[in-house]
């Protein structure tokens, strides 16, 4: 069995909600209650949305990193 990678961005609403995405799979994304739990349901939704996704819409990626943008909307 091949292993693959993939990145993921994680956020935390208002709620406190962890919200997980793979911005290489299209419509990939899952929530939980804790960090663990959203990667958990994660694996989950990304075995449903390879299964459906076509390959050519699998986006190769790397992962660069995060950089703060500030601007003044006045």
């Amino acid at each position: 069995m091949k292993i693959k990678q993939f990145t993921v961005y994680i956020e935390q609403d208002e709620d406190g909600m962890f919200i997980g995405s793979i911005p290489a799979i299209p419509s990939c994304h899952a929530e939980g209650k804790t960090q663990a739990g959203m990667m958990k349901n994660l694996a989950e939704v990304l075995k449903l949305c390879l299964r459906n996704v076509n390959k050519k819409e699998v986006m190769r990626t790397k992962f660069i990193g995060i950089q703060n943008l500030e601007f003044s909307n006045a």
